[in-house]
């Protein structure tokens, strides 16, 4: 696998650090999980439980070692200090300044190991007015403006379903290790790298700054092109009360679908671009909708060969066809299901090892080698 022979020692907790880290276990690194003697990752104790961990850290953390330390103690901070002469990377999400106070920061590893790559989690990142700041993705997504554009019908904020900038600073960490592993290789040197939750989400903003950037102005997520504006990009409501999502405003869909309904003549409409002058169209497809079931839809729809998706509850996408096909749901000896990777490489696929760790607990270790 790509990653085979790398060491991982992960000193983060809840969601982002360990899905970095376990997309570098699924790919053959091995990941020693440093937790609190007694307590452990918080995320042991998130959600609910099929078994003897919580779904949220069964899915998070599978085939790490877990390895209390408390690293308050010289004792066990020299224990983490001697992992770390074996290390190729780091990973931690401490507040700025802990990992210091700790003895645990990068100019105190990088001179025991120059090789060494260590990834700084963080809500704001290392400086900065708000790097003090306690935050977790809610408060990053209203900061970053991310959530203005989150609004439901009446243009009030709404809580997203997904913790979009844990997500995405895991990734960009996944990124950023992944260039610096590759540029040691011709310098010998590790690197140390700043990753914030809160740069990671105003990244993400590229495609909706036009109207900020172009005229200074808050966007309008209502009449906007992918956050209400557009009637090809909308939800719909189907006679058996479920919903269909148009996701698609190329002109092809749109003359598409418009066609087969006997109203071409809305086309020119939506291809002026997103604005209250979409509203008869929108009202139209509004009312057609409602008079067919969703399946109905789906099997019409794609006839037509147009972009949309039937609004599925997280049962429902679980059990979806291309998902299991994709084998993005494993199940482990006892039945139970994990979502794979979706990094998947043609000569070297992920290996997944569906058993996360009992706190303190080190199955790869060697024995010999064992704290």
């Amino acid at each position: 696998m790509k990653l085979s022979g790398i060491r991982v020692i992960d000193l983060s907790n809840f969601l982002p650090g360990p899905y970095l880290t376990l997309e570098m276990a699924d790919h053959g690194a091995q990941v020693i999980k440093i937790e609190q003697p007694g307590v452990g990752d918080p995320g042991r104790g998130i959600g609910l439980s099929d078994g003897p961990h919580t779904v949220f850290f069964r899915n998070l953390n599978r085939g790490k070692d877990s390895l209390a330390l408390d690293l308050k103690t010289s004792r066990d901070r020299e224990i983490l200090l001697d992992l770390i002469d074996t290390a190729d990377v780091f990973v931690e999400s401490f507040r700025p300044g802990v990992a210091k106070r700790l003895g645990v920061d990068y100019g105190t590893l990088s001179a025991r190991n120059p090789r060494l790559v260590y990834c700084s989690l963080s809500a704001y990142g290392q400086d900065g007015p708000y790097r003090d700041r306690p935050a977790h993705d809610l408060a990053i997504q209203a900061l970053s403006g991310a959530l203005s554009l989150n609004v439901d019908a009446a243009g009030a904020p709404a809580i997203p379903g997904l913790p979009v900038s844990d997500y995405l600073s895991a990734l960009h960490g996944l990124a950023g290790i992944a260039m610096a592993l590759l540029r040691r290789e011709s310098t010998g040197k590790g690197d140390y790298l700043d990753i914030s939750m809160m740069d990671s989400m105003v990244g993400a903003l590229r495609n909706a700054l036009g109207p900020t950037f172009a005229e200074g102005r808050q966007p309008d997520p209502l009449q906007e092109r992918t956050t209400g504006g557009s009637a090809f990009y909308r939800i719909y409501e189907t006679r058996d009360g479920r919903h269909i999502a148009l996701a698609g405003q190329e002109p092809k869909f749109v003359h598409a679908l418009l066609d087969a309904l006997g109203r071409a003549d809305l086309a020119p409409l939506c291809l002026r671009g997103p604005g209250t002058h979409q509203a008869p169209v929108v009202e139209f497809l509004r009312q057609t909708f409602l008079q067919a079931t969703s399946e109905e839809w789906r099997r019409r729809l794609e006839a037509l060969d147009v972009c949309f998706g039937t609004i599925q509850t997280l049962p429902e996408a679980m059990r979806d066809p291309h998902v299991l096909a994709r084998r993005m749901v494993l199940h482990d000896a006892d039945g139970r299901p994990h979502i794979a990777s979706p990094i998947r490489f043609l000569d070297e696929p992920p290996s997944y090892e569906l058993t996360p760790p009992d706190l303190n607990q080190r199955q790869h270790l060697a024995k010999d080698k064992q704290p």
